[in-house]
């Protein structure tokens, strides 16, 4: 059987930014891939927005993560030549209570360490976008864009100049604790014994802890799982420069963040996700006629938008540990000190912000093993 110290299983922007951390670290690490090569799972079918840290609980992992993981991703794409935009972000309101949620979500933020939010009037917002419609504002200068691959492929870069690994084509089918460590066997019939174990498998997570041998169920979360679908304008360049996000109404429990305008570095918008709750992982269809929904959210704060306008995009799927009747769950990175199992990090429920929060989340995951 081949050892070697290290198995991360899940080669999405997590998976590889937590091998990293730990080749980095002096580590010999192996990343498996189930797929036929990096981030094609819910790394690939994302905003790609480099969140601020703005609605998290504050104190919460996500919160906390975000803002670290934010400055930590702006600097690593400045150094390393990756694609990205601080654009900004305006949460905009149009209900008396958005209006008034507005200081609410800023304190919040504030909390969160995200001091540089900015107030406006209906009519300053319209100064800095002519075509949006809203009572008041917030503007988020922090929050910005990134090219998701280009990260993937310098996470990956670093990986392999530390001597790891990524192995695609590579489905793990069981796992076990043994002895000082873990054995993983995948489909072909390949056994590995590692030292040290990280399930960074995405929507697979629970899946895979729940049948590892030597780790009690009780320390797996049930998964859920929240289909976002997007839709893009048929033809045309934005007309706006900024991220656009409807307000949340005050005390009301979302899965999402509303339909929102997000942009491509292209200059080309995509409108989502929504929220539709599934049993199946895999269902990534998108129904057109979900795309009628969409223009009276969009006309909010759009008026202008063209009927026919929006053509359907993609869809992604959040791997949720919360139901539809619960408020959002934090991060789960469970390392020894949870579960009892030496070596052993389990991710589970790393929706967003988690591409904000990699660099971030890997530092954690090398911390706990080491």
């Amino acid at each position: 059987m081949d050892k070697v110290d290290a198995v991360v299983i899940g080669a999405g922007v997590v998976g590889l930014a937590a091998a990293r951390a730990l080749a980095l670290s002096g580590r010999e690490v192996l990343v498996l891939e189930r797929e036929s090569g990096i981030g094609m799972g819910t790394s690939s079918r994302n905003s790609e927005v480099v969140h601020a840290g703005i609605y998290y609980p504050t104190g919460s992992l996500k919160a906390r993560l975000c803002v670290q993981g934010r400055d930590l991703l702006y600097a690593y794409c400045a150094e390393r030549g990756i694609a990205h935009r601080r654009c900004g972000k305006l949460i905009v309101a149009h209900s008396p209570s958005q209006v008034a949620g507005l200081q609410a979500i800023a304190d919040k933020a504030r909390a969160n360490g995200v001091a540089d939010l900015a107030l406006l009037t209906a009519d300053e917002a319209g100064a800095l976008e002519p075509q949006l419609r809203c009572a008041a504002a917030l503007l988020s200068p922090s929050t910005g864009i990134v090219d998701s691959h280009g990260l993937m492929l310098a996470l990956q870069g670093d990986l392999e100049n530390a001597g790891g690994m990524v192995v695609c084509h590579s489905t793990v089918q069981a796992l076990a604790v043994s002895g000082d460590g873990f054995v993983v066997r995948t489909t072909d019939g390949t056994e590995l014994m590692s030292t040290a174990l990280v399930n960074a498998a995405g929507l697979q997570a629970c899946d895979l802890a729940l049948g590892m041998s030597g780790l009690a169920p009780v320390h797996v979360p049930r998964p859920w799982y929240a289909k976002g679908s997007y839709f893009t304008l048929a033809s045309g360049r934005s007309p706006f420069q900024h991220l656009i996000y409807p307000a949340p109404e005050p005390d009301r429990h979302l899965a999402g963040l509303g339909v929102h305008l997000t942009l491509d570095l292209g200059g080309q918008a995509k409108f989502g996700p929504d929220v539709q709750w599934t049993d199946r992982p895999d269902d990534l269809e998108v129904d057109p006629a979900r795309g009628e929904g969409f223009y009276a959210e969009v006309r909010r704060y759009w008026p202008g938008l063209p009927d026919g306008a929006l053509q359907p995009g993609y869809a992604g799927m959040r791997p949720k540990i919360s139901g539809p009747d619960a408020p959002a769950a934090d991060f789960r990175i469970d390392g020894p000190a949870v579960h009892g199992v030496p070596g052993l990090v389990n991710l589970f429920g790393i929706e967003s912000p988690g591409l904000t929060s990699c660099l971030a989340i890997g530092d954690q995951v090398a911390t706990l093993l080491s």
